[in-house]
């Protein structure tokens, strides 16, 4: 639930076009980003139970810069306008570490690639974003103020009919929290390899899996972890089905292999659209978890504002969504339970989470707002003494 959208929409894994030389395209975003979460010795709105950012990102790209090299750099810069001394107490991005003073202002080179392609094939070398649909286990999370980026090695073909190719060496990055000034090396000297096939040769069928080889991922001992993940989605009309799964495996990760799947179906009536979903992830003995490398977030279908550390090992949850179209925007309700876990250590306490929403687009479709309400059952989180919590999230986009 990237952004708190009830069904985001992931990018599809395309061929970048390599254009005819047109010049720099400059764009960028300003944003403005606050949250609030009660505990158990402060409530909403005070201000040692909030955070603020506001962020400014600038960007120019060519996509011929020269005999059909492209280029493309990203900047970005956070600030909490002060709002550490009076209103919050905290960040959504820190851009330092330390104590609060360390974390407030500052900025990093979010993107610097360049660009090359030549009949069915492009190449992209250097920080860039990766998408979900590319790359579910390192991908760019949409969420936070700004997306995490990575530094690798980004290799497109599409000369199968209705097939895309896709190889990338991940060397590393930042993540989409804590210090994200900070780009870190995820494997040492080794990197992470991935290779992703996507077919669309039967209409409405959309066929993806992936395979990552992280070599000498335990530096100690120089064993190898691995990952093979699936994903299955079937469209016809207004309605849709997918199903996914994967295997964590590899001396790496010792005798904690992780076996994961996942089922979601779902439609559009109208104003309205509703999903049901479900996933499952082993491994009581919580080693392997389905988690994003450079982030926080799962790519299974349960996902939803903060439930990553409940679903992403050792559980089984289930997911019914609704959204409507009314008041120029779109208004989205979740909730997710877990419905077993093995694991002793849980207590067999099963939590549950209920999101709210509220996302719209103004002045002209250049600025989008989002609102959002979160419970969760913090039953097992000894930080909230066993009681529910309440979040508050809000949020303006203005793309130039």
């Amino acid at each position: 639930m990237a952004g708190g959208d009830i069904a985001p929409v992931e990018p599809v894994v395309e061929t970048p076009v390599v254009a005819e030389a047109s010049g720099w395209d400059f764009s960028g975003q300003a944003v403005v980003y606050y949250q609030t979460r009660d505990n158990a010795v402060n409530d909403l709105f005070d201000q040692e139970a909030s955070a603020a950012d506001a962020g400014l990102q600038l960007r120019a790209v060519n996509k011929d810069v020269f005999a059909g090299i492209g280029a493309g750099f990203e900047v970005t810069g956070l600030s909490t306008l002060n709002l550490e001394n009076s209103v919050v107490s905290g960040v959504m991005q820190g851009t330092g570490n330390g104590d609060i003073d360390d974390q407030t202002d500052g900025g990093w080179i979010s993107q610097a690639y360049l660009t090359y392609g030549f009949g069915n094939t492009s190449f992209k070398l250097g920080r860039q974003e990766l998408p979900k649909a590319l790359s579910p286990f390192a991908f760019s999370e949409g969420w936070n103020v700004f997306k995490n980026t990575f530094d690798a090695a980004l290799v497109v073909n599409t000369d199968l009919p209705d097939t895309t190719i896709v190889y990338a060496y991940v060397y590393g990055g930042n993540q989409s929290v804590g210090n994200v000034t900070d780009f870190n090396k995820f494997n040492d000297h080794d990197g992470i390899h991935m290779l992703t096939v996507q077919n669309k040769s039967i209409e409405g069928l959309t066929l993806t899996g992936s395979y990552y080889y992280a070599p000498n991922f335990a530096q100690a001992t120089g064993d190898d972890a691995h990952i093979l993940w699936g994903d299955a989605k079937y469209a016809i009309s207004d309605y849709a089905v997918a199903l996914q799964g994967g295997y964590i495996f590899g001396d790496a990760v010792d005798n904690h292999e992780t076996t994961s799947f996942g089922a979601k179906v779902g439609g559009n009536f109208g104003m309205f659209d509703a999903s049901l979903a479900y996933s499952y992830v082993g491994d009581e003995d919580m080693a392997a978890t389905v988690t994003n490398f450079g982030g926080v977030k799962t790519p299974l279908y349960t996902q939803m504002i903060l439930n990553q550390g409940v679903i992403e090992n050792d559980s089984q949850y289930i997911k019914v969504a609704a959204g409507a179209k009314a008041l120029g925007g779109k208004f989205g309700v979740a909730y997710g339970q877990r419905l077993a876990a093995d694991n002793n250590t849980l207590d067999d306490h099963n939590p549950y989470e209920l999101d709210v929403t509220y996302k719209t687009k103004v002045f002209n479709d250049s600025t989008t707002l989002f609102a959002g309400y979160v419970l969760t059952d913090a039953d097992d989180n000894a930080v909230n003494n066993g009681d529910s919590q309440n979040m508050i999230r809000v949020w303006g986009r203005y793309n130039f």
